[in-house]
């Protein structure tokens, strides 16, 4: 891989980890658009790296808050974010569904999932899922009044997002948005439950990476990855607050029906 490719793929991770595109979806298919070998799944884990850097950067200060609530430290923090002392329960709990359809599922994650007729139809069928999520939400919750309930279905949610395609943000914004949730608050949980899921995937995928050599391209990759997705966080706050997320349904369907052709052209 020459490192005109990892910036690329860097930068496609960086910003459709966070926007409600599809990041495996964009990954899968940008070696087929431009000729490229598929860059496997070692080199898309070393993007998630790049991706948990950025998140973990971004929300810092929300994650001191989170943990100094669950241990009971009082602080200025604890005060201004206002999360429950369970707070980091509720994470786990959205966690845990993700975590075991990811080791039932590795193996068609990796092959059956990344069909391009798969991505087409995910791209699809889950845009369309979230232009309805927000054309009916409530906008009446806030992340800090999450329940159990809302975590626990919100991470059955994420655990869809195994398919290339179905976008982890995408999903996880909709069922928040189906809950009643605001559109900054629904991507805000999104990103603080997708935290531990990227650093989980990418522990377990470490011996992985290492294996296939970890040289100067993943190394570009991460660090464009982590600049691109900061700024793809930062950005998708701003925007959700004044406008909503019907445009990413009609991108990922201009994304969808472009693949469709691609592949009967081929």
């Amino acid at each position: 891989m020459d490192i005109f490719q990892a910036i690329i793929l860097g930068l496609i991770q960086g910003l459709s980890e966070f926007l409600p595109i599809s990041s495996s979806g964009h990954l899968a298919l940008t070696p087929m658009i431009f000729n490229w070998e598929d860059q496997g799944l070692a080199f898309d884990v070393a993007l998630h790296f790049g991706t948990l850097i950025a998140v973990i950067g971004f929300f810092y200060k929300e994650w001191i808050a989170i943990f100094c609530a669950f241990f009971g430290i009082q602080s200025k923090l604890v005060k201004e974010k206002k999360y429950p002392s369970h707070f980091l329960l509720l994470l786990i709990a959205g966690t845990i569904p993700a975590v075991v359809c990811g080791l039932l599922l590795e193996e068609k994650a990796e092959t059956v999932f990344r069909d391009p007729w798969v991505i087409v139809g995910t791209l699809t069928i889950f845009g369309g899922l979230l232009y309805l999520a927000d054309l009916r939400a409530k906008y009446s919750k806030e992340v800090n009044l999450i329940t159990f309930k809302d975590a626990i279905l919100i991470g059955f949610a994420q655990a869809i997002a195994i398919i290339p395609g179905t976008s982890r943000s995408g999903v996880t914004i909709t069922a928040a948005l189906a809950m009643g949730f605001s559109r900054k608050g629904a991507a805000k949980f999104s990103f603080l439950l997708s935290t531990p899921v990227i650093f989980g995937a990418t522990v377990y995928k470490a011996r992985d990476i290492f294996e296939v050599g970890f040289g100067t391209p993943e190394i570009i990759g991460i660090i464009v990855s982590a600049v691109s997705g900061f700024f793809a966080i930062a950005g998708l706050l701003k925007f959700v607050e004044k406008v909503s997320y019907k445009i990413f349904f009609w991108y990922r369907l201009v994304i969808a029906i472009a693949i469709a052709l691609l592949i009967l052209g081929r």
